[in-house]
């Protein structure tokens, strides 16, 4: 007999896998509802453009679930999305979404059509029933000038969208450039959406790293911690790269699951990024596994500054770091130019090893790399 979610929930509860959370559990009747939905109409034509013969079949609202940082509720948006049967279906994260529509609309622009989002957007509206994004923030102009269309088109076409934020929507794009422009979407998120708040007063990812080691060294003996901390964050997912496009470069984590990057010194260090790239990835991640940080000297000065750059980003953002390393903070730099100035990062380095560090922007509301 088919389970709903909530007893799926409440089986995963008994044998240990989750912690009973009443905040979680309130949100799984919605999702619980979109599914039998999605189930009953997978091959059904849906939406205002479902053809002439068969009368359309009208798709319920949107779900958008905000709510503090590791509140669950990626971990409620996966478990509906495992747990519905159709194969029309994608989760994904919004940053990553948003790269293929841009690569996407570049490719259609080369075709000469007056709007390049629609055939994007009839693309997607073809291929999926169910779109479920995680953590949507804008950030960018440009993304902010698209998104309203975006999910306007998807829904017309019938595609259902859950989505998952940090932020109650009125705060998307706060204080960003021609806000105004962006303030319709705002209210069309508010029409056409059931916006619930995932009011859980637990932040499970900082309690299953309160009081573990998040500093590994030497870096050779760390990875089967490592690979414990992965799985225990991502819930035992494989992981998808997560690439950032950032003033035409891409900065790229190899693997990206339920808020948690993981990359390796050389995938973010050796590589010619700066600042601005930096900032973009400090927005997009709420973990960062950064694995093989390795001695550093003038042999590899460039390595060092932008290594300099990135933990200064991700301390500003508050995104916890978890590293593997060659050595403890203060002797991975030791000669040469730049030496005294590492004195600042392995400091920062110490700081957030510190169990309760981060806490504070978290209780705050405050969200990495935005205003």
């Amino acid at each position: 007999m088919r389970q709903t979610l909530t007893e799926i929930y409440e089986s995963r509860v008994a044998d240990g896998r989750l912690r009973a959370d009443p905040a979680q559990r309130a949100v799984l009747p919605l999702l619980e509802d979109l599914r039998s939905w999605l189930e009953q109409n997978a091959h059904r034509k849906t939406g205002l453009f479902a053809g002439l013969f068969a009368k359309p079949v009208t798709p319920p609202k949107g779900l958008y679930l905000w709510g503090g940082v590791g509140r669950g509720k990626s971990m409620v948006m996966d478990l509906f999305v495992e747990n519905l049967d159709i194969t029309r279906k994608r989760r994904v994260h919004f940053h990553a979404f948003m790269q293929e529509i841009h690569k996407g609309m570049y490719a259609a622009r080369q075709t000469g059509v007056d709007d390049a989002l629609k055939p994007v957007a009839d693309a997607v509206a073809k291929e999926l029933r169910l779109l479920a994004f995680d953590e949507i923030q804008i950030t960018d102009i440009t993304d902010a000038m698209i998104v309203g269309r975006l999910f306007q088109m998807l829904m017309d076409q019938g595609v259902v969208i859950v989505t998952t934020s940090n932020r109650v929507p009125e705060d998307l794009y706060k204080n960003g450039l021609n806000r105004a422009l962006f303030l319709p979407f705002i209210a069309y998120i508010r029409d056409h959406f059931i916006v619930h708040e995932l009011a859980s007063p637990n932040d499970y990812r900082q309690h299953r790293l309160l009081g573990a080691q998040v500093y590994f060294y030497p870096s050779g003996q760390s990875g089967a911690a490592i690979d414990a901390i992965w799985n225990d964050l991502s819930g035992g997912a494989l992981g998808d790269p997560l690439v950032l496009e950032v003033n035409g470069r891409k900065v790229e984590m190899p693997r990206f699951a339920n808020g948690v990057a993981r990359a390796t010194f050389w995938d973010l260090c050796a590589k010619p990024l700066g600042p601005a790239d930096y900032l973009a990835l400090a927005s997009a991640v709420r973990v960062l596994i950064l694995e093989d940080i390795p001695q550093l000297s003038s042999s590899n000065f460039n390595e060092a500054k932008r290594f300099v750059t990135l933990i200064d980003a991700l301390y500003e953002a508050k995104v916890r770091l978890i590293c593997s390393a060659a050595d403890v903070p203060e002797r991975l730099y030791l000669e040469g130019a730049g030496a005294f100035e590492f004195e600042r990062t392995a400091s920062r380095l110490r700081e957030m090893q510190d169990a309760a560090w981060g806490q504070q922007a978290d209780a705050e509301g405050a969200e990495p790399g935005l205003p």
